[in-house]
């Protein structure tokens, strides 16, 4: 005799470890952050943009060579690598822009669109239906990330700033997907050093050109301990290491359900200061969990009704 239960089926494991690992890449990009308040100021967006990409590419590229032979790095196609990662630097030069413009309540209130733009994207794109679930899911994390920042100091503003954020938003968002789709033969470590490689090339011919015109040069002169590990930790971690892992999730997830864990940077960013000796916000984490909560939905872990 066996027992008939209507408890929903467990997620597949690969469902689970995209999830995961998605929340990893959101909480070493969200590592960044701090990193970036420290470094944006100290070279103009295109000079910091491509010094950030190069050393992101450098990283990864050894890493591909040595995971796949170097002849990995000779077969592909570098032309089509750089057309996809120039839109990537440039939602990273958009977003630099747009911050200094802005403020960062302003970059961090249009960041949170990006389920929008990507599940946009998808309907466009791929054909994808609007279900209940995922309609509401994205409800939820939308109010989970507004819940998440702090506009006590206020600061937000809707101007061209906030247009140069959004912009760095569909941006990131084509090119995260055409990281994954326009190169279907390659690995997550393949795809990510190649369209990161392919945006330093785009973004330092874009830096070369303002040098040319009369933009001074980089000064680092006064640099120490302080700004190299930052730099470090804004590129190669924030970019580097959490491209790799976001492409990895994007390609199991797609872009509109791996994009609604951003709104949880807000809450890993509270938490790495409040180990560091920061205070801690109940508000944040009931946001981080309305995030959570809305993943679920919109992936149907959490089921909206009983199924007949």
């Amino acid at each position: 005799m066996t027992a008939e239960t209507n408890l929903p089926a467990a997620p597949a494991p690969s469902l689970l470890g995209a999830n995961l690992i998605c929340m990893a890449s959101m909480l070493i990009w969200a590592a960044g952050l701090p990193a970036a308040d420290f470094i944006i100021p100290l070279l103009p967006a295109d000079q910091l943009s491509s010094l950030r990409m190069a050393l992101a590419a450098l990283a990864l590229l050894p890493v591909w060579a040595l995971m796949e032979g170097p002849g990995a790095l000779l077969r592909v196609n570098w032309l089509k690598g750089i057309a996809v990662g120039s839109l990537i630097g440039l939602g990273a030069w958009f977003l630099v822009q747009g911050q200094a413009r802005g403020g960062a309540v302003t970059a961090a209130v249009i960041s949170a669109t990006l389920p929008v733009v990507g599940i946009a994207l998808e309907v466009a794109l791929d054909g994808r239906k609007l279900s209940r679930a995922l309609v509401l899911g994205l409800l939820l994390s939308l109010a989970g990330g507004m819940m998440a920042l702090d506009f006590k100091g206020g600061g937000l503003s809707l101007g061209f700033g906030a247009l140069l954020c959004f912009g760095s938003v569909v941006s990131f968002a084509l090119g995260s997907r055409l990281t994954v789709t326009a190169f279907p033969g390659l690995s997550p470590i393949g795809r990510t050093a190649l369209t990161i490689a392919g945006a330093a090339i785009a973004v330092s011919a874009v830096a070369s050109l303002g040098i040319a015109a009369g933009n001074p040069l980089p000064e680092f002169s006064r640099w120490g301990w302080k700004e190299l590990i930052a730099l470090l930790a804004f590129s190669v971690g924030s970019l580097g290491i959490s491209q790799l892992m976001w492409i990895m999730s994007v390609e199991k997830l797609g872009i509109g359900l791996s994009a609604l864990h951003i709104n949880a940077a807000p809450f890993y960013v509270m938490i790495i200061l409040f180990a560091m000796g920061g205070r801690w916000d109940w508000a944040q984490a009931a946001a981080a969990g309305l995030v959570a909560i809305g993943v679920l939905v919109a992936q149907g872990i959490i089921p909206l009704g009983r199924r007949a």
